[in-house]
């Protein structure tokens, strides 16, 4: 179904941020207007995915340029509901921006930068062609560089070099392989190169370019062994910064993944190999490498590897119900993830350090702020019937299923490690003895802040925390969607057939 309106989060979001470039020097104004802008973007992505879950997935082709040959933006009930996960994260953090990013990060353009990096993301979940997810891409690297080195500290400038570089060499890969595909094909719409990469008999050649794919998403998502930038800069910026980096920029590569092998490059057994191994080596990696950390920033960057590699799991066993688990998995962890970065920041706002050894006495000091924090480390570990436990039972039956018996043990292996992790952090940080050593920090302390910032503060960590309420109590709902969304991961038809018509379909 044509709908122009479709876009309308990437406009939106490109409006906002012309907007507040207007309003510079006016700090007060701006975090008023990204609010607004957010709740707006926020209805629009509602409006979106309802009219796509109702009435089937509408297509928009840009100059009115028929498929293949035009740009395609397509809204199908994967990339809405990735808008609306996006919608939601970036409202909680332009709420939690307004009282804990200093003025001086304000007046260097924080917020027009925020949203254009919101527009970046929204551009590569309806983006129906494989260059221009490239472009969206890079929009999202030049926003987020930007936003990782504002304010020019030291630990900032190195995290975002690591950052930077590593974004860089997966750009570099992404091209050589949309180029190699493009000689292969001679076409680079995604519905259409579904049906052209199937019929090539050189399968050989077909691998080698879905492994190319696979490493450049595979950096971006942060997948052993190209994980090791993530855990190097995500706890340089601040917590703000780190919330949207950790709940969405991962996730994109993700998104790209899902939607690149199981619209194109449909695997193999040599394919699942692959990512299997890859799955089985991130989720160790990254679960081992949080449990001997002692800063809790770097605790939760190190298990948003781990956890990458859940979903990796679901796309290498390439089961309905694995996909289902790793659609699942994708909304619970968005959410939390964002979450447990702003409770990062509240905590170092009270206690003015983020090492767990200078940490305690948080519950005796802060006893409802502890348990408002107990929701998003709890539905992290997957404490049933919280939002983390629900995928797994998914992962776990297609395991048996596909008798991918060590990838079953790795996935209850890790769960295990982020348990136990939590369970450290929790009694280091909440139940123990002690308070913070004193420090010089060049920020005011959270009773120091304004009310209206301190409301600011908490307030989204209460949203996303009854987000992922919602999520694990109301999980047939979540498992209703997934389902859907599952299922047409399977089978494209109904993708392909939006785009380039009926008769084009006939011949999958």
């Amino acid at each position: 179904m044509s709908n122009p309106y479709i876009i309308l989060p990437v406009i939106f979001q490109l409006f906002t941020a012309i907007l507040l470039m207007f309003f510079w020097t006016k700090k007060n104004s701006q975090k008023l207007i990204s609010i607004i802008c957010s709740l707006i973007t926020l209805g629009i992505s509602i409006w979106l995915i309802t009219i796509v879950l109702l009435q089937g997935i509408h297509v928009t082709q840009a100059g009115g340029w028929e498929a293949p040959f035009g740009i395609t933006f397509v809204a199908d009930p994967l990339s809405t509901l990735m808008i609306l996960l996006t919608s939601i994260s970036g409202l909680a953090v332009s709420i939690f921006s307004t009282g804990s990013v200093r003025n001086a990060r304000i007046k260097f353009g924080y917020f027009p930068i925020f949203h254009f990096l919101l527009m970046g993301l929204n551009g590569a979940f309806l983006a129906g062609d494989i260059f221009n997810l490239y472009v969206w891409f890079e929009i999202i690297i030049i926003s987020s560089f930007v936003l990782i080195t504002l304010g020019g500290e030291k630990a900032q400038l190195e995290g975002s070099i690591k950052y930077v570089t590593m974004n860089l060499l997966a750009s570099v890969v992404f091209l050589t392989a949309i180029a190699i595909l493009y000689g292969l094909t001679g076409s680079l719409n995604m519905a259409d190169l579904s049906i052209r990469v199937a019929n090539i008999e050189n399968r050989g050649l077909v691998n080698v370019t879905a492994i190319l794919f696979f490493v450049g998403f595979g950096i971006k998502s942060a997948v052993f062994p190209l994980h090791f930038w993530l855990p190097a800069s995500y706890h340089t910026p601040p917590p703000a910064i780190s919330a949207i980096f950790g709940g969405l920029l991962t996730k994109v590569g993700v998104y790209a993944l899902l939607r690149v092998f199981t619209l194109i490059f449909i695997p193999d057994d040599f394919m699942t190999d692959v990512i299997t191994w890859v799955a089985i080596m991130t989720i160790l990696t990254g679960c081992l490498g949080a449990l001997v950390q002692n800063n809790i920033r770097k605790i939760f960057s190190y298990l948003i590897v781990g956890h990458i590699g859940y979903m990796i799991a679901g796309l290498g066993m390439y089961t309905e119900a694995a996909l289902v688990g790793t659609i699942f998995y994708l909304i619970h962890d968005i959410i939390v993830k964002t979450n447990l970065f702003m409770v990062t920041g509240v905590i170092f706002k009270l206690k003015g350090t983020y090492s767990m050894r200078n940490l305690g006495g948080f519950y005796k000091t802060y006893p409802k702020l502890s348990l408002l924090m107990a929701v998003p480390i709890f539905s992290l570990v997957g404490i049933p019937p919280l939002s983390g436990f629900w995928a797994k039972v998914f992962w776990i039956e297609s395991g048996f299923i596909t008798e991918n018996y060590l990838l079953v043990f790795v996935l209850v292996f890790g769960s295990f490690l982020t348990l136990v992790t939590m369970a450290k952090l929790w009694a280091e940080v909440v139940w123990k003895d002690g308070d913070a050593l004193p420090m010089k920090i060049n920020v005011k302390y959270f009773w120091e802040l304004k009310p209206i910032k301190r409301v600011a503060m908490i307030v989204p960590i209460v949203l996303l925390s009854m987000v992922s309420l919602y999520i694990g109590f109301g999980a047939e709902h979540i498992i209703s969607i997934s389902r859907l969304i599952g299922s047409q991961l399977i089978d494209t038809t109904p993708y392909i057939e939006a785009v380039l018509g009926p008769l084009n379909a006939e011949v999958i």
